[in-house]
Formats: C-alpha cells, sequence, structure tokens
C-alpha cells in the first residue's frame, strides 16, 4: 500500500464524495471509481474498504466507473446499478444497495476483463501455493472460504480466480467474502472480532453480509502464486468431512462449466485450463461442520 486509504476520510467527508463525483478505489488488480449518494453504501465502504487505497480526482486512471443509484421512490424505494451510464440489472430494494455494490463489481470483471480467464471460486493460498473451489451458489463455498481464511489462509478471492494463461499463475482480488443467512453468524460465532459490513435482508438470496478481507490478504494483493489444488465443495447437514480424490477429466469439464470467459480465449483458453488440471490434485470435497473441514484443509497434500 503506496497511497492514502480509506480510513483517512471522515465518515462524512467518504459521503460527500461518494455522492458527488464518487471515490477512485483501488481494489486489486483493478480501480475503480464508486458513486452513490446511498447511506448504506457508504456504511459498507467505511467498515470493509478502509485499508483500501483511494486516489484524488484525475490522479488516476480507473478501470470502470460505477455508480449505485436511487431508483423510484414509490411504492418502495428501489436502487439501480450502473457502469458507464449502463443499467444492466433490474433495479433492487433500497436496502440491497451495498450488496448490489459488490455483486456489480463482479460482474464488471467477468464481463468485461479477458487478461485472464476467470473461473467462479473461492481461491486461497497456504505456503505459496494455491486452492480453487469452484463450486454452484448453497454448496458452502464462501462459508469454506471464510473459515479457512480465519485459520491462516490467505484470501485472494470469495468469487472468482484469476487465471494467467500465460504463465499458469493466479492473481489476487482480495475483496470481502460475501455470507448469507445462517452463515454470517456461525462466522461470528468462529471469529466474535470479524468486521461485518450492513446485512442486506430478504434479497433473492436471503440475507446477505460481507466479511472484511484480512489485512494481510490485501497487503500481499500483487504476489500471485501456482494451483496446487482444485477441490470441489459440498455442504451436507451434520455429515462428517469427506476428501475424495476424483478424475482429471470430470475436473476439467467441471472447471470450465465454472469458468466465465474460457470460450473467450480459445484454444489458449483450453489448454490454459487443461495444464491447470494437470498440476493439481483433484478433489470433491463433503462437510457438515466447519471444525471438521478446516483440519482436513489444514493436512492437504503437496502435489508431487
Amino acid at each position: 500500500m503506496t497511497g492514502t486509504t480509506v480510513a483517512s476520510l471522515t465518515r462524512g467527508e467518504l459521503v460527500r464524495r461518494l455522492a458527488h463525483g464518487g471515490i477512485c478505489l483501488r481494489l486489486p488488480p483493478f480501480v475503480f471509481r464508486v458513486q452513490s449518494s446511498i447511506p448504506v453504501v457508504a456504511e459498507g465502504i467505511a467498515a470493509l474498504y478502509s485499508e483500501y487505497e483511494w486516489f484524488p480526482d484525475g490522479s488516476e486512471f480507473s478501470d470502470f466507473h460505477v455508480a449505485v443509484v436511487k431508483g423510484r421512490p414509490f411504492p418502495k424505494p428501489l436502487c439501480v446499478f450502473e457502469m458507464d451510464g449502463m443499467q444492466p440489472f433490474t433495479p433492487l430494494a433500497a436496502g440491497e444497495a451495498f450488496a448490489f455494490l459488490e455483486w456489480g463489481l463482479n460482474w464488471c470483471v467477468t464481463s468485461y476483463c479477458h487478461t485472464w480467464i476467470t473461473v467462479h471460486s473461492a481461491v486461497l493460498e497456504r505456503h505459496g501455493r494455491v486452492l480453487i473451489m469452484p463450486a454452484p451458489p448453497g454448496s458452502g463455498k464462501s462459508t469454506l472460504c471464510a473459515a479457512l481464511v480465519l485459520n491462516g489462509w490467505r484470501l485472494l478471492s470469495d468469487e472468482m480466480a484469476l487465471l494467467d494463461p500465460a504463465t499458469g499463475l493466479v492473481t489476487p482480488s482480495p475483496r470481502p467474502v460475501s455470507l448469507k443467512n445462517q452463515s454470517i453468524e456461525i462466522i461470528r460465532k468462529l471469529a466474535p472480532s470479524v468486521v461485518m459490513g450492513p446485512i442486506a435482508y430478504d434479497t433473492m438470496k436471503g440475507n446477505v453480509a460481507h466479511m472484511r478481507a484480512p489485512a494481510d490478504s490485501l497487503r500481499r494483493a500483487d504476489e500471485a502464486a501456482l494451483p496446487a489444488w482444485v477441490v470441489f465443495p459440498r455442504f451436507v447437514a451434520d455429515a462428517p468431512a469427506s476428501l475424495e480424490a476424483r478424475g482429471k477429466a470430470t475436473s476439467f469439464m467441471q472447471l470450465a462449466e465454472n469458468s466465465f470467459n474460457q470460450s473467450v480465449h480459445g484454444r489458449r483458453g483450453f489448454e490454459a485450463l487443461s495444464d491447470l488440471i494437470g498440476r493439481c490434485d483433484c478433489y470433491d470435497f463433503s462437510y457438515g461442520r466447519l471444525d471438521d473441514a478446516i483440519a482436513v484443509f489444514s493436512k492437504l497434500p503437496m502435489p508431487e
């Protein structure tokens, strides 16, 4: 970190900048200009992005210009996500504005950033090697990701692996971890001092809150690393933890299905994912208790 952090702004100044022209934020490896006059957006940024850099007007190029603006006020206040003036999504309830911002930031990256092959997955690092966990919603991916982060793993991303097809390395993009419903209280009980952002109630995903990324993960956001494991997690209530090796061919197919843009890269993308699977150990993992899951992941063997 070399610039001024969001924590250096008073709440009033943050609110003013967001509402009038927006604030330029470095959310590695991208720079976003974020604008909103909705109070919960400022609340979320103050809580979860306090250690991220911001830049004065005109001093830094922004990869994306985004906004969450007020929609119609009646019969229920709504908010709208904008990117460069476009409104790609249906408006949501105003109380979902910060969650909407988070989802919108993810959409910007997966839709427009083709320097990397992007794969929908949680991504963590330990001892210089990367764990990739692709999974659909409801699999317990984010809950498991948060628990591992709180037990010594470095957060690269809760949402996407950014795979460099030239080097095979994964570029970190550490941002808040999205938690839903019971997972919010589960993680709070696991780590009472953890910082959570505002809760968006009754969204299409239920109640949603975000856990702040660890400061060390942010400090090391420029440290790419080589994948070692691809694990497909699945939460099964009250089930014992089970880690089972799976075949490379089916692992490749499922990883490709979770990629947002592998087809954009054509043959190069196919070969990059194939190389990733070739160098990684691949597993299916089911679990019902986080303590058991943490114990299993602490003993993951390094690939030969």
